[in-house]
C-alpha cells in the first residue's frame, strides 16, 4: 500500500466533495436535480469507457449487480438527497449533515457484521450526533433539507462499506465508470418521471461561462477526481479510517459556501462542525495495538478489527 498515495487520494477527495455543495447549489440554476445528476454521470463515465474498454471486467452477473449496488448506495441515493437538500438549506449546512456518514458506517458495522465498541467510541456517536443538533442552533427543525442531508449522511455510510467489500475484486476504473454510467440511466429515467426537467443555458440570469463552468466540473471534478480516488482509497484502506478524513468535507463546504456563494458563517454551524468532527474522531480511535490482529482475552472475547475497525466480537 502506498501511503503516499493514499493520502493524496484522501486530500483530492475531500477538497474536490467540499466544492462539490457549492457548484451543486449554483448547478441548480442551470438544471432540475434529477437532470444535472443524471447529465453528470452519464457525461463522466462515457468519458472514461474508453479508458477502461481494454481493462478487466467483470465477468459473473454477481459482480454486475454489485457494480450496480455500489452505484446506488454510494451515488444515486447520496447524491439525489444532497441535491435535494440544497433547495431548502445553505451549502455549508447540507455539507455538514450529509458527513456525518463516518458515525453511520460505525452503527452499520455494528448492526449488520457484529462490530462491537468500546465506551469512547459509543461516546463518538453521541457527540456526533450533538454536533448535528448544534449545527441547527440547538433547534432540530427535521424540514425536508434537512431530512434529505442526513438521509445522504445515511445512504453514504451503508454505501461506503458495501463499496469496501465488493470493490477489492472489480478494477477501479471499470468500477468507477459503469458504476456512473448506471447511476446516469437512473437518474434521467427519474428526472423524466419524477420531475418537470428543465434546462436553462443562458436564461434566469445565467451565462454561458456559468453553465459550461458548472457541467464542467460535475463531469471532470465532481465525479472522476473524486470517484476514481475514493474507490481506489476504499479497495486500498481501511473503510472507517477513510470515513474519519470525510470531516474535512464540510470544512471545505463551508469555506467555498462562504467565498463563492456569499453565505454566512453562523457561529453555531462551526461549533456543530467540530463537535461532528470530534465525534467521529473518537468513533474511529484505536484500541491499543496488539501484536497479532486477533488476540484472546481473558472474558473469551477476541479483540482485533472488522473492516478496519477497532471492535471486540466473541469467540
Amino acid at each position: 500500500m502506498n501511503k503516499g498515495l493514499i493520502a493524496i487520494c484522501i486530500l483530492l477527495t475531500t477538497v474536490v466533495g467540499g466544492l462539490n455543495y457549492t457548484m451543486a447549489k449554483l448547478g441548480l440554476h442551470v438544471a432540475s436535480p434529477f437532470l444535472l445528476l443524471a447529465i453528470r454521470f452519464i457525461g463522466s463515465g462515457l468519458l472514461l469507457l474508453p479508458f477502461v474498454i481494454r481493462r478487466r471486467h467483470p465477468r459473473a452477473a454477481k459482480q454486475w449487480l454489485q457494480v450496480a449496488g455500489v452505484s446506488l448506495f454510494q451515488t444515486i441515493l447520496v447524491m439525489t438527497f444532497i441535491y435535494l437538500s440544497l433547495h431548502t438549506i445553505s451549502a455549508s449546512t447540507s455539507a455538514i449533515l450529509s458527513s456525518t456518514n463516518p458515525i453511520w458506517t460505525i452503527l452499520f458495522a455494528f448492526l449488520f457484521f457484529g462490530a462491537r465498541y468500546r465506551v469512547v467510541q459509543w461516546a463518538g456517536v453521541v457527540i456526533g450526533f450533538m454536533g448535528v443538533i448544534v449545527t441547527q442552533n440547538f433547534n432540530m427543525q427535521m424540514n425536508e433539507g434537512t431530512i434529505y442531508a442526513l438521509l445522504a449522511g445515511v445512504f453514504w455510510g451503508f454505501g461506503t462499506l458495501v463499496a469496501s467489500r465488493w470493490s477489492k475484486a472489480m478494477d477501479t476504473w471499470v468500477l468507477t465508470a459503469y458504476q456512473m454510467l448506471f447511476a446516469g440511466i437512473v437518474l434521467l429515467l427519474a428526472s423524466l418521471t419524477l420531475e418537470q426537467p428543465y434546462l436553462h443555458l443562458t436564461s434566469n440570469g445565467n451565462s454561458w461561462g456559468l453553465t459550461l463552468t458548472v457541467l464542467i466540473w460535475m463531469i471532470c471534478f465532481s465525479s472522476i477526481f473524486q470517484f476514481l480516488p475514493w474507490f481506489y482509497v476504499l479497495k486500498h484502506y481501511s473503510p472507517s479510517k477513510a470515513s474519519t478524513f470525510m470531516f474535512l468535507v464540510p470544512l471545505f463546504g463551508i469555506l467555498s459556501g462562504a467565498l463563492i456563494l456569499g453565505e454566512t458563517i453562523h457561529w453555531y454551524v462551526i461549533a456543530g462542525g467540530l463537535c461532528t468532527g470530534i465525534g467521529i474522531t473518537l468513533v474511529n480511535r484505536p484500541a491499543k495495538p496488539v501484536r497479532d490482529a486477533l488476540k484472546l482475552g481473558s472474558s473469551g472475547q477476541a479483540k482485533g478489527k472488522i473492516n478496519g475497525v477497532y471492535c471486540f466480537v466473541r469467540e
